[in-house]
């Protein structure tokens, strides 16, 4: 699976590689979120967790589904602006007056996409005009817990309350740790920015990208970009941007903001760090031989971006409930998925840690 990019009307000067102080902090909220999915973080996350006031780590569980389990295109609000050609901010103030440009219907869309699972077509209804489409969307989210219900319920019933706590909320975090945490990154982003230029402007697109990422296979020839992701979409760059945007905080994630009508985006990590020693023999021999099965792998792929029932399960990979579940107790058994139980529903997550153990290029694939 794969997301493809076809540049063949992509000028030159169309392709921007600049840091974003609002995706950092996107990025930092996930990392602390999810410290499983960034090792090499550890201290850092540690450290910032033990300084939270109590009453600013409580919000930021209230809407954590907007950071933890994927990246929210609100992160990026400068991606939906409608002149197609607005750049990242030089700060995280000026990232916030362009998060309160994009419409209510933008920012609902946005944050109820991946995990209410709203369509991405120009044919698709607008959410807050169409009662169905709100009320499916509530469903999936008490799927997810009442936290998430009640936060979604508040969002779509009053968007600009919603829009004014967000606001705050990250205001807040930027005083609490940001603000300390963007002054020792931004260098480093804005020198890997100016690398990345460089090679564009003196080896080509291609050179540019392959530094980006190797998971990035340019086809100049057929005018396509190919990025190896969960996923399956086609972008066609006509007059917009394509905006590369580094993150310090972010490996081993690669994001592709490929939203309907906002310009595209590669959210990508500069470095990597190193990962813990592997498991003992015995365990590591268990593992990868519960990983050998295809539709395994894909089962952990599908884990490592969020927790999923059985059913959910069922319904992605076109199988019924018995082959399904014979899949996923073979991974428990590996002890390389979790579960747990939330009410009524049984949630299955990957053991990030435990594939960690495995090696870097695994939990990298599964993470991309």
């Amino acid at each position: 699976m794969s997301v493809t990019i076809d540049i063949a009307g992509l000028r030159p000067e169309r392709l921007v590689v600049v840091p974003s102080p609002l995706a950092e902090l996107g990025m930092a909220l996930h990392a602390l979120s999810e410290p499983g999915h960034h090792p090499g973080l550890q201290g850092w996350s540690t450290g910032v967790a033990a300084r939270l006031d109590s009453h600013l780590a409580d919000r930021m569980c209230e809407a954590d589904f907007l950071w933890r389990t994927t990246f929210s295109d609100l992160f990026m609000p400068f991606a939906g602006i409608p002149d197609r050609g607005t750049l990242p901010g030089a700060t995280l103030a000026e990232e916030l007056d362009q998060l309160d440009k994009l419409t209510d219907e933008q920012f609902v869309d946005a944050a109820l996409e991946f995990t209410c699972a709203l369509p991405n077509t120009p044919q698709a209804p607008a959410l807050l005009a169409d009662a169905e489409l709100r009320r499916r969307a509530l469903d999936l989210a008490a799927a997810r817990g009442p936290q998430q219900l009640r936060f979604s319920r508040r969002l779509v019933e009053d968007p600009p309350r919603i829009r004014a706590w967000l606001r705050q909320f990250l205001q807040d975090c930027d005083e609490a740790f940001f603000a300390d945490t963007w002054s020792r990154v931004r260098h480093q982003l804005a020198a890997d920015a100016r690398h990345k230029t460089d090679l564009l402007r003196h080896k080509g697109l291609a050179d540019a990208l392959t530094a980006v990422s190797p998971a990035i296979d340019v086809d100049e020839a057929a005018g396509r970009i190919t990025i190896d992701k969960l996923r399956q979409s086609h972008i066609v760059i006509d007059d917009k941007n394509l905006l590369l945007v580094p993150t310090s905080l972010g490996w081993p994630h690669l994001s592709v903001l490929d939203r309907e009508g906002w310009q595209p985006v590669l959210h990508y990590p500069v470095g990597s760090p190193g990962l813990a020693a592997p498991p003992s023999v015995d365990q590591l021999t268990l593992r990868m031989t519960a990983l050998s099965h295809p539709v395994r792998m894909q089962i952990c792929r599908n884990l490592a971006r969020s927790t999923y029932t059985t059913s959910e399960l069922v319904q992605i990979h076109g199988m019924t409930a018995p082959e399904l579940s014979r899949h996923l107790s073979a991974l428990k058994k590996a002890g390389l998925v979790t579960t747990r139980r939330r009410g009524r529903y049984v949630l299955h997550q990957l053991d990030v840690t435990s594939v960690a153990r495995l090696g870097s290029d695994l939990l990298e694939a599964l993470l991309r």
